[in-house]
């Protein structure tokens, strides 16, 4: 077996504590800046920062004066009449998930563009319906507007027929989606994305894809049910639909069924490919033309009983107020919208931002998905996001700006203004069926559930919780639910942390958990305890008990029974001869008697040994009558390189455990302390006469060569001694 080569390093220094650290290197006291400073440099204004303000606010500005228009025109306009094909089919295909009637979904693909185009940072993304946010905005409608049975008690809907009371749910549920988003960009909190991570998204959006895939079964099944929506919504909807199963339309069901099996089949060898196609055959377009002149030639609507799209509203209707009505009773469901809306958006800007080399910003996205939702809403368009599959698109035909995005929303402009009648035969189980297929990606993320629980169960445990929280709940209080598992997994992993005791590596200063190598050194008396956490106020018990565990002993207990024992002796000193030596104590302590008046307070200072004529030898063998715990260890090393921060609860708890420590002479050493902690130690008072800056170190292996230095007899010393720093 051939050795490897690697490469040596030899340092020569001193061994060094905190305190002779910064004797030989002196530090840089840096002043923070005060609140006020910072306020004042955040208003004062110049030219330069000026214009980046401008460019910040209108990123169109940065881009568009680098646009190479040889270069990129062509491929954003191919993209833009690409993507515009697929945004107007999937614009058609969820409104129906919002309970709208098609031709708003044609307002989405429109109006949000105009102003992202402006606002944006990505210069990739496809703004327009994205499945998630349409079933979360129609859940609202369908609750305040259902099919059957009286809506709900605003004065706003008087005077409106159904569609129209609908249309203005779901354009004030986005007006107040957008003022959320707004609010949230101009208030720079962009970074509450992070709180919902990927495994979360994932669990969320599988379970939207289940609730989106029972809501288009009653368009391919050809039946009539009314929207449910609340807990268990999803299995009273299934339970009509068997109910009335054998009601099934044929004709819709045929013509779903081949549908799907084309689009997926076309779909399928779009992406394998991928490469050699210069656009991904539009078969969602193909199959609707198809599909509107079968229907159309056949006369479907009346004689097979197909229900089709219906009339189709021609040209752009005026603006129209929001309801605060609306905003009131939808307030609740309106804010995870948002929140969901920008997390797919950004979430999806960022892969392509990173693939091509350009930043964006959290905040501005906010701001510019806001700005966007309001301008919709106020011309009846319903939630906006992005798709990630018509972004796929809109990137893999040549899209380079957005550009290729204000092309596409022109494509839905004409189709609105010029074209929308030649849709209207055009049946919704079609729209069903485009609509299920498009959930494939995210029906397949069941996939991650077996990957996640063979290496992170408790991420498993937070896509499953979510998952079935949403589906059974429904997605508004599922992300709640989701959110809530996935705090209480941050809080188990820092409450409850994998603490270790640590052991040198023979010839090295290197030190690992002693359970994960055979072959350790561990010098006789001496401990490491790792703890790979924050310490704070919710695991500082946790601690100490698992601090105790490690070292065998609880220092309390044995210093209150050194204490205890020592009174006794003192007692004994006074009633015996005064010159007794520490060989007779043997002879007091068997015919000593327990005193019914001693004090049975628990003492924990360390009782004062200058009465004795004699050293008191802990160590030493005691009478067996006499049960002091015996102390194996003359060095606890504690390694702070994984804590981050304490708090004022944990600093407490902490020198408690450290003195309790001291005082059975037990020395105490912490290493690899955060500057920032020291700070903070300094400055909450931590120092006292027991507890000194001398007991930190900069490395563990300063503090070990320290401890073998003052314990010259142990037996292992010597192959620590001779590792070379």
């Amino acid at each position: 077996m051939m050795v490897t080569l690697r490469k040596q390093y030899v340092v020569s220094r001193p061994v060094y504590s905190e305190d002779s650290l910064a004797e030989d290197h002196e530090k840089i006291h840096r002043k923070h800046k005060a609140l006020m400073e910072h306020v004042k440099e955040y208003l004062t204004c110049d030219a330069n920062r000026a214009k980046k303000a401008v460019v910040s606010v209108l990123p169109v500005i940065g881009w568009m004066r680098m646009y190479r228009v040889r270069e990129w025109l062509l491929g954003d306009v191919v993209s833009g009449v690409s993507t515009g094909l697929v945004a107007i089919m999937q614009g058609l295909a969820f409104s129906l998930l919002a309970s709208l009637p098609p031709s708003y979904g044609l307002y989405t693909a429109f109006f949000p563009m105009l102003t992202y185009f402006f606002f944006g940072t990505s210069r990739h993304i496809s703004v327009g319906s994205f499945p998630v946010l349409s079933l979360m905005v129609g859940a609202v409608v369908t609750r305040l507007v259902p099919e059957d049975g009286p809506h709900a008690n605003i004065t706003d809907f008087e005077g409106l027929t159904q569609d129209q009371q609908r249309v203005l749910v779901a354009s004030s549920v986005t007006f107040l989606m957008g003022i959320f988003q707004l609010a949230m960009g101009v208030l720079q909190v962009g970074f509450i994305v992070v709180y919902l991570s990927d495994t979360l998204v994932s669990g969320f959006t599988t379970a939207a894809a289940v609730h989106i895939l029972v809501s288009q079964l009653k368009f391919v099944l050809g039946l009539s049910v009314p929207g449910i929506n609340g807990p268990l919504s999803m299995i009273y909807t299934l339970e009509k639909i068997f109910v009335q199963i054998t009601s099934t339309n044929i004709c819709d069901l045929v013509m779903s069924i081949v549908i799907m099996v084309v689009v997926f089949i076309v779909k399928e060898l779009n992406d394998r490919y991928r490469a050699k196609l210069p656009v991904p055959i539009p078969i969602e377009v193909i199959v609707t033309v198809i599909a509107c002149g079968v229907s159309y030639g056949f006369n479907f609507e009346k004689r097979y009983d197909v229900e089709v799209v219906g009339t189709m509203v021609k040209g752009y209707e005026p603006p129209i107020v929001p309801s605060v009505q609306v905003f009131q009773e939808s307030a609740a469901e309106a804010f995870p919208v948002a929140i969901v809306g920008f997390t797919v958006a950004f979430s999806v800007a960022k892969v392509y931002a990173n693939k091509h080399d350009y930043p964006i910003d959290g905040n501005q996205e906010l701001v510019a998905f806001g700005v966007s939702n309001m301008f919709g809403a106020t011309f009846r368009s319903f939630a906006a996001s992005t798709a990630l599959s018509r972004t796929a698109v809109q990137e893999s035909s040549g899209g380079k700006t957005q550009v290729a995005g204000l092309i596409s929303a022109m494509m839905a402009m004409i189709v609105t203004v010029a074209l929308g009648f030649l849709l209207e035969p055009l049946p919704r189980s079609v729209l069903g069926a485009l609509v299920i297929v498009n959930l494939k990606g995210m029906l397949m993320q069941f996939r991650e559930i077996l990957y996640l629980w063979r290496r992170d169960k408790p991420e498993c445990v937070v896509w499953v919780g979510t998952c079935l929280g949403a589906i059974l709940l429904g997605l508004d209080f599922g992300l709640a639910v989701g959110l809530g598992i996935e705090l209480l997994t941050v809080v188990f992993r820092t409450q409850f942390p994998r603490c270790s005791i640590l052991a040198n590596l023979p010839g090295t200063d290197l030190y690992r958990d002693q359970k994960d190598y055979p072959l350790v050194c561990e010098p006789k008396g001496v401990k490491i305890f790792r703890i790979p956490s924050p310490i704070f106020f919710a695991n500082i018990e946790f601690f100490r008990n698992k601090l105790v565990e490690a070292v065998g002993f609880n220092p309390l207990r044995v210093l209150r029974k050194r204490n205890k024992a020592l009174r006794k002796i003192k007692k004994l000193l006074q009633k015996r001869d005064p010159g007794i030596t520490e060989n007779g104590l043997e002879d007091l302590f068997w015919t000593a008697t327990n005193d019914p008046e001693e004090n049975t307070e628990v003492l924990e200072l360390p009782a004062d040994l200058k009465e004795l004529p004699f050293q008191m030898n802990w160590s030493a063998e005691l009478p067996s009558e006499f049960s002091v715990p015996t102390v194996n260890l003359h060095s606890l090393i504690l390694d702070f390189s994984a804590v981050s921060f304490l708090d004022i609860s944990a600093m407490k708890g902490l020198k408690m455990a450290l003195k309790e420590f001291t005082r059975v002479d037990v020395d105490v050493y912490i290493v690899s302390c955060d500057a920032l902690i020291m700070e903070k130690l300094h400055s909450c008072m931590f120092f006292d006469d027991e507890i000194r800056t001398s007991m930190f170190f900069p490395t563990l292996h300063d503090a070990m060569l320290d401890v073998l230095e003052k314990h010259q007899d142990n037996s292992t010393g010597s192959v620590l001694k001779d590792t070379k720093l």
